[in-house]
């Protein structure tokens, strides 16, 4: 699927369609994205739906139901509104859901990534590499 040139907001719609299966029933985990020029290389869930208790597997309590997965996929898409000025990073949406699958709770830390080897070694105003060596900032 060829994700270029086609808005992030619908690149993290798409992500999250193709992970509400994965979501719906999970108890609390990550979700994390990766951005290149504005465009989703990949993407993936973390979570644990194993519990053990005095060393016993207990049934996993009740997770996300569909309409909080659904909740949850827009809140991802309306906090896109927040990130500025990059185009390389990543996105990471933590979320839980309360005991008793009442309600559910979710934050995002966004995180600017940059590639000094492209830019650091050139000359400002030539594009040109510096023969130089660096030596810090001066």
């Amino acid at each position: 699927m060829n994700m270029e040139g086609m808005p992030l907001a619908r690149q993290v719609d798409m992500v999250f369609r193709k992970l509400e299966e994965e979501l719906t029933d999970a108890v609390a985990g990550t979700v994390s994205i990766c951005i290149r020029n504005n465009s989703i290389g990949k993407f993936g869930v973390r979570h644990n739906p194993i519990e053990s208790r005095d060393g016993h597997l207990e049934e996993a309590a009740k997770g996300m139901s569909a309409a909080q997965v659904r909740a949850f996929r827009q809140m991802a898409i309306d906090a896109l509104k927040l990130k500025r000025n990059w185009t390389h990073g990543e996105i990471v949406y933590d979320f839980s859901v309360r005991s008793g699958g009442s309600g559910w709770s979710a934050s995002v830390q966004y995180e600017s990534n940059y590639n000094s080897s492209s830019w650091i070694y050139r000359n400002p105003g030539t594009g040109e590499a510096s023969h130089r060596s660096y030596r810090g900032f001066k």
